[in-house]
């Protein structure tokens, strides 16, 4: 199947480089590397405006960090929408796994018993979501269910508040190593390891294709339905290891669900050019998503701005970036459409 579909490609890339190679490669160039001009735009326009306290190296340490919750909360709704399923019960998810780490913690239970509580939440949750998305209910109806009782039962566990002295999770949040906080580390090690199962593996390939086109999947003997499980599966496991490294920032669980990390989360991803249908989408590109969110709100700071105009500027980009990703989507299509129909009419003389 793959075979098939990297030669179909092929032939496509060729067709846009005879027939309009200027055109559809720039097409291409601004839906797939836009984001990483932006970024440079963007430092460069802090770096001048706010000069000299941007273009600093504890700066930008204090941008990576700022950036690192969003960009794990930001990769589990990425891996989602590539498999096509929108998982908004990300900020219950994310509640409820710090307080059953926070629970079992202040309890007796180990530190690492406790996280690995945490995740297997995550994973359930989203074992959970898959299994009732499947039985063909809509997964964004699903998830906003998933949202409401999880926020009750993370309530219920913490007895309606805080739960508080969790200085075991300070390694996840507010400790450094090398000079470089936590967080940060965790985000590394979380896209390196996304982005090689998403390219390198035969399952994270897969998963992507489902995402594309399920039926196509389908008939080439792969079950797709297991796939789109998985896709829930890892936004629960990014869901809950946002909510640990939150309450290790904070050293206490608080069983709020916070809305703004869908907002943050997926305007990262729609800055990332993934697209919404499914099929197409590249962590390292939500992770620069997620640092222009916060090289955005770093840069207004230091010029004394008050924070919500960084939500608009925020917002003002989220509809940006899906107006531009439908655009350059369109054209490409349109102009791919009308190479291939000049070379049947060309090979037809």
């Amino acid at each position: 199947m793959m075979s098939v579909i990297a030669e179909s490609g092929d032939r496509v890339a060729s067709a846009g480089n005879e027939g309009d190679p200027a055109g559809v490669r720039w097409l291409i160039f601004a839906r797939d590397r836009g984001i990483f001009v932006l970024w440079a735009l963007l430092l460069i326009a802090f770096s001048v405006w706010a000069s000299p306290y941007f273009a600093s190296l504890d700066n930008a340490i204090l941008i990576a960090n700022a950036a690192a919750l969003t960009a794990i909360f930001a990769a589990g709704i990425a891996v989602g929408v590539i498999c096509g399923a929108l998982d908004l019960s990300i900020p219950g998810t994310a509640a409820m796994a710090g307080c059953v780490c926070g629970w079992l913690m202040t309890h007796g239970i180990g530190t690492w018993l406790g996280i690995l509580a945490g995740l297997a939440v995550g994973v359930g949750v989203g074992v959970v979501n898959g299994l009732i998305a499947l039985r063909g209910f809509n997964p964004i109806i699903v998830t906003i269910g998933s949202l409401s009782v999880l926020s009750g039962l993370a309530a219920a566990l913490a007895g309606g508040y805080t739960i508080p002295g969790l200085t075991g999770l300070m390694f996840l949040g507010t400790d450094r190593f090398a000079g470089i906080p936590a967080p940060v580390w965790v985000v590394a090690a979380l896209f390196l390891a996304g982005t090689a199962f998403l390219t390198r593996t035969r399952d994270g390939i897969r998963l992507m294709a489902v995402g594309g086109n399920a039926e196509a999947v389908r008939r080439s003997g792969v079950n797709a339905e297991v796939y789109k499980v998985l896709g829930f599966v890892v936004s629960g496991f990014c869901a809950a290891l946002g909510g640990l490294v939150t309450a290790g920032l904070v050293t206490e669980a608080n069983p709020a669900a916070n809305p703004g990390i869908i907002f943050n989360a997926l305007t990262a991803v729609a800055l990332a050019g993934v697209s919404l249908s499914g099929g197409r989408g590249s962590l390292p590109r939500v992770l620069v998503g997620a640092l222009i969110l916060g090289t955005i709100s770093n840069g207004l700071t230091i010029k004394g701005i008050q924070p919500y105009w960084a939500t608009t500027v925020t917002g003002m980009l989220l509809l940006g970036s899906l107006v531009l990703e439908k655009w350059v989507s369109t054209m490409v299509s349109r102009r791919l459409v009308s190479t291939a129909q000049a070379s049947a009419h060309t090979g037809t003389r």
